[in-house]
């Protein structure tokens, strides 16, 4: 980038999303100038953030058409079937692609991603970045956006993205109303490793008490079995959990998982996070856009959260490439409106469709589990609505940007 000052797009947030952003607008020419206040040093360091993610095919192939992927070539472990058992009683769903269809997705821990990003943006000319750095005022108007930072910098753009994430100081800032609750549940999360290869199998076991997910990571360098857990767990027992010896907390994890993969034990440390829905009423405003969890956050409960992000990334791609070959001021409203109509209807139904899940799951006794059940071997009998899912699950349904099929622009 010739002038770091000026850029195409101005991008608040330099996690997961704001950066794959930058590096998809780079793609395809654009300039873009990401600000964010944590030191980039701290975001890869192995103790900031011990998950992992499931990166569904579609959103994999946007990888690949922007370069990330070769980045991230053998740290990854594919998905090739996803298994989904009520309470691992009899009635479970298995979804196995096609062998010509490819994995259902990839998983990579987040740091593995956030390091490839890194090293992506750093070789980008058209992509400056400003990590650590604070916004002291921001300026939207109709003749472009304006952004001065504690460094003394003033960042110029005709748009400005927030992608800072659930708490978005700019979405508050620009008045948008977000409509939120709390599941009153809190997410467990660790590594371990277990006696029994995975096989590439993503399990999915739902309880009263929350839904249980263990997912498929590469093998350790000793040969050891390796998956990633996500425990929901509410609220008021998530510190007990915590509290428990690492011998302990195995074999609570063994219970759970009913002998699937054998003995286990700890491999990293445990993490809980609260558990919450919220979507902001709209998805921009004057010469702004959101993206990511400054947009909408969802429950973890099929693993759509960051490729939730991720489609909003090839949406809003596709709308500001196809506005600047038109000559378009980039923060024109009739691109907004073009990507307001077409994110939000997708996100919603996204977002109702897992609260839905998540509220279905969570009601107690044996009728509601006999229903789930009937209802999870039903599916199972009925291919063209086990299709549905698995498109669903693969990031391939409704209305696809190019990236998202690994086309560029």
């Amino acid at each position: 980038m010739t002038d770091p000052h000026s850029s195409d797009v101005i991008i608040s947030g330099g996690g997961l999303v704001g950066q794959t952003l930058a590096l998809a607008l780079a793609a395809h020419g654009l300039t873009s100038s990401i600000v964010d206040p944590a030191d980039p040093a701290t975001v890869i360091a192995p103790d900031f953030d011990g998950r992992a993610t499931a990166i569904a095919s579609a959103s994999h192939r946007m990888f690949e058409a922007i370069g990330l992927a070769d980045r991230l070539q053998g740290q990854g472990c594919a998905i090739g079937q996803i298994w989904v058992s009520d309470g691992l009683k009899p009635g479970e769903l298995d979804f196995v692609p096609h062998e010509y269809d490819g994995a259902l997705g990839i998983m990579y821990e987040n740091r593995d991603l956030r390091i490839a990003l890194r090293d992506a943006v750093a070789a980008s000319e058209a992509i400056a970045l400003h990590m650590p750095a604070r916004s002291l005022e921001t300026k939207r108007g109709s003749h472009g956006v304006t952004m001065r930072l504690d460094s003394g910098d003033v960042l110029r753009a005709p748009l400005m993205v927030a992608a800072e994430g659930r708490r978005s100081p700019t979405r508050e800032a620009a008045g948008l109303s977000v409509a939120n609750w709390s599941y009153d549940h809190k997410a467990i999360i660790g590594g371990i490793a277990h006696a029994r290869p995975h096989d590439h199998i993503a399990y999915e076991i739902f309880y009263p008490t929350g839904p249980f997910a263990l997912l498929p990571l590469p093998d350790l360098a000793d040969g050891r079995h390796r998956s990633a857990f996500v425990w929901s767990v509410k609220s008021d027992d998530a510190p007990g959990y915590l509290k428990l010896g690492e011998r302990g907390f195995a074999r609570e994890l063994e219970k759970r998982m009913g002998g699937l993969l054998g003995a286990v034990h700890l491999i990293a440390p445990r993490m809980a996070y609260p558990l919450g829905y919220h979507r902001s009423a709209r998805l921009t405003a004057e010469r702004l856009a959101l993206a990511g969890d400054a947009a909408h956050g969802i429950h973890p409960i099929a693993g759509q959260g960051f490729n939730l992000g991720l489609r909003d990334v090839a949406a809003l791609t596709e709308v500001l490439v196809d506005g600047a070959r038109l000559g378009m001021d980039l923060g024109d409203a009739q691109l907004m409106d073009r990507y307001e109509r077409w994110r939000g209807l997708d996100s919603l139904a996204v977002s109702v469709a897992t609260d839905s899940f998540t509220r279905l799951f969570g009601i107690p006794g044996k009728t509601a589990s006999a229903v789930r059940r009937f209802g999870l071997a039903a599916v199972q009998r009925t291919p063209p609505l086990k299709s549905l899912f698995m498109a669903e699950a693969r990031g391939e349904s409704g209305d696809l940007p190019k990236l998202l099929t690994g086309m560029t622009v």
